[in-house]
């Protein structure tokens, strides 16, 4: 019986031809993909895997204090006060190889985020262990600093003994694991997370809904002008983007501020009198007045995208079936550019979430986001990595929760760009 296999000019079974030509295009199809994939993990995928990292890592105590820890290990605070003899062998000279590496003060830093106290106690006692060189320890350290003898203060060390700690989580959220090993809230002064959470979720809220109130007419007067006329206009409203983000920031200041130019107007008229100037910066008012402006073209765009492609005869159709303009806009227009406020509004939302300059310079004490305190805990005096990954973890879980909720009411697959 004769071979009735389909073969290639060459002789190769066509099925392991094809087979081999279709591994080559899978193959060229990822060479292709990889330096966008290679990109985002680097740029994007990396730092958040660096930032949860941080935001349970809490190896500065057992790497700097690797002789307490383990003397701590046996200790229990319920039944002896301070540890024994053995813990402040180990603290001693813990202390002195930490000092010599200049490595003391992290640990006293760290310390002091939940005993405040804790970094001057390091850095006084990294002065004068060095001269410590025989027991008894104990005496030796308390003579320092009294705070030694406290067992508050080896509590605290025990507490934080751990590789990873939950306790960045906690203050996030305004609560704190007390030495007992309790969880309980902050005390009411430093509860202060909470309410920039659902403040910064508010504004942003604020600031999505007047843009879109702004730049629904705007987009639709662009997409039913001639197109001459629209592109002309629509100079105007790319024309932020050539400008830098500092200078329209600062021309808010110049326009709102107590001595301003609005308010100059309005002693001009007689709105207001001289000596009652209203306060429209360094607030609230002034953040969303400002981040409006700024982010009005981020919902422009995907409106006047969406809008551009809405036959005309659907309206056109709509009166002729008898609709008034009013009712044809609302029941035949407006549904068709659900699309484009779903994309203008994630844009904008996403954007003022994480906005940071533009709050910094205007907001002043109420009209701040979290990420301006994700950025001091990050860069400013009080540097605490830890407590910025977690605030920024949160912020993260916030937005995927609100995508998702997106997702189940309006549905992602609604959302487009035109």
């Amino acid at each position: 019986m004769a071979d009735t296999t389909m073969t290639t000019a060459d002789g190769i079974p066509l099925k392991v031809s094809l087979r081999k030509a279709l591994m080559r295009q899978k193959m060229r199809a990822l060479m292709l993909v990889a330096p966008l994939f290679f990109f985002l993990f680097i740029t994007f995928v990396m730092p958040i895997l660096d930032m949860l990292f941080r935001s349970v890592d809490n190896s500065i105590v057992p790497d700097i204090l690797p002789r307490t820890v383990l003397a701590l290990e046996e200790w229990d605070p319920d039944v002896v006060d301070v540890p024994p003899e053995a813990a402040f062998e180990a603290m001693v000279k813990d202390i002195q190889e930490g000092y010599e590496a200049k490595t003391i003060g992290r640990v006293g830093r760290r310390l002091n985020f939940e005993n405040p106290g804790m970094s001057s106690l390091f850095r006084k006692s990294g002065r004068r262990t060095k001269k410590i060189n025989e027991a008894p320890y104990k005496e030796a350290l308390i003579a320092i600093d009294d705070r030694w003898g406290e067992s508050q203060t080896w509590r605290v060390i025990k507490k934080l003994s751990p590789k990873y700690t939950a306790s960045y989580f906690l203050q996030a959220v305004d609560m704190q694991e007390t030495v007992d090993g309790e969880i309980t809230w902050q005390p009411e002064e430093y509860q202060v997370y909470l309410n920039l959470f659902w403040r910064t979720l508010v504004m942003s809220g604020i600031i999505t809904i007047l843009t879109i109130i702004l730049g629904y007419p705007v987009a639709y007067l662009l997409a039913t002008l001639p197109l001459r006329t629209s592109n002309l206009l629509m100079i105007l409203v790319l024309l932020p983007f050539w400008t830098s983000l500092l200078v329209r920031t600062t021309s808010w200041i110049a326009l709102l501020q107590t001595q301003g130019i609005l308010n100059d107007l309005f002693v001009l008229v007689g709105l207001v009198d001289d000596d009652d100037r209203l306060q429209m910066i360094h607030n609230q008012f002034g953040t969303i007045v400002a981040m409006t402006h700024i982010l009005l073209p981020f919902m422009i765009l995907p409106l006047y995208s969406v809008m551009k492609t809405i036959p005309p005869s659907y309206m056109r159709a709509a009166r002729s079936m008898g609709a008034n303009p009013a009712l044809a806009f609302v029941r035949v227009y407006m549904p068709n550019t659900v699309s484009g406020v779903g994309a203008g509004s994630i844009l904008v939302f996403i954007l003022a979430i994480g906005y940071y300059i533009t709050p910094a310079l205007v907001g002043g004490r109420t009209g701040t986001f979290i990420s301006n305190y994700i950025a001091t805990y990050i860069s400013g005096a009080a540097q605490n990595w830890g407590l910025a990954a977690a605030l920024g973890i949160i912020l993260l879980a916030l937005v995927l929760v609100l995508y998702l909720l997106y997702d189940k009411i309006v549905g992602i697959d609604n959302m487009k760009l035109g």
